[in-house]
């Protein structure tokens, strides 16, 4: 077997993986496989039309047609095609994110403790409303309180106060928001992939993880409030970080270029194989 034909091979199976999580998530959601399909199409022709075209040269329907193996006239109808858009989901997940980003990471913000203090809706500083409108733009106080109440990440408190029950911004399960975050997630993890394999790679990203296939059920507890906490830690880390040098949270900054930059920790968990 030559050196193609492993790679092929592996690659091949390194689809099987990825997809049978993202085909669970498409079927329980309703998406049919021609659905599926379509946008499969769309995103080969994308890719060719705008990444594979000839140095100097115009891309053209014929080419893009050898390149994905799709014929001229299902890449033309294709091209044609709507293309969903998240964007309104992604802006609200940002902005909510970015309040309680903020508001566990910026001192006056903060009680004597150290922690997320109690604000006040409106009013004397520091408040809510002053929180949203440094971090969030011009979206309505109003808006994000709602939002932040309805996943639990806040509460109401006497006297138009309101305390931060959780240190992140999560929508509830199988919300627009969190199939965003399908996406966005998945999308950066396979991107850093990519870099690395990328022969022409000079300097590869950061990607590790730490597996092992016989922990006791006992075991699964602990291990995940340690991923919880030590992760939460490390995540809030680098946000401070980031924030200092990011030049819309501190305009004060200075530099060229503008490059957006992430950092994911994910915790997962597989079934065990069935014993023969």
């Amino acid at each position: 077997m030559d050196n193609s034909q492993t790679q092929t091979q592996a690659l091949a199976a390194a689809v099987i993986k990825l997809f049978r999580p993202l085909v669970r998530v498409l079927m329980r959601n309703g998406m049919s496989y021609g659905a599926f399909a379509d946008l499969a199409k769309r995103v080969y022709v994308d890719v060719a039309m705008q990444e594979f075209d000839v140095p100097g040269r115009k891309q053209t329907v014929s080419r893009a047609s050898i390149i994905t193996g799709l014929s001229r006239k299902e890449v033309s109808r294709v091209m044609n095609l709507n293309v969903p858009d998240d964007a309104g989901a992604g802006e609200r997940y940002n902005r909510a994110a970015r309040v309680i980003s903020a508001w566990v990471r910026e001192a006056r913000f903060q009680n004597a403790k150290g922690r997320p203090a109690v604000l006040p809706v409106e009013g004397a500083s520091p408040s809510f409303s002053e929180l949203v409108k440094e971090f969030s733009g011009d979206v309505p106080t109003r808006a994000i309180l709602d939002e932040l109440v309805r996943v639990g990440a806040v509460e109401h408190l006497e006297e138009g106060r309101i305390r931060l029950c959780a240190r992140s911004y999560i929508p509830s399960s199988g919300e627009i928001e969190k199939l965003g975050i399908l996406g966005t997630d998945v999308a950066g993890l396979i991107a850093t992939i990519d870099h690395n394999l990328d022969g022409k790679t000079t300097q590869p990203m950061f990607q590790r993880k730490v597996f092992y296939d016989n922990l006791p059920d006992e075991a699964i507890e602990e291990l995940r409030a340690m991923t919880e906490e030590h992760g939460q830690a490390l995540i809030e880390t680098l946000d401070r970080w980031m924030a200092q040098h990011d030049r819309d949270t501190n305009p004060k900054v200075s530099g060229t270029g503008r490059k957006p930059v992430g950092i994911g920790v994910y915790y997962f968990e597989e079934a065990a194989p069935q014993e023969t």
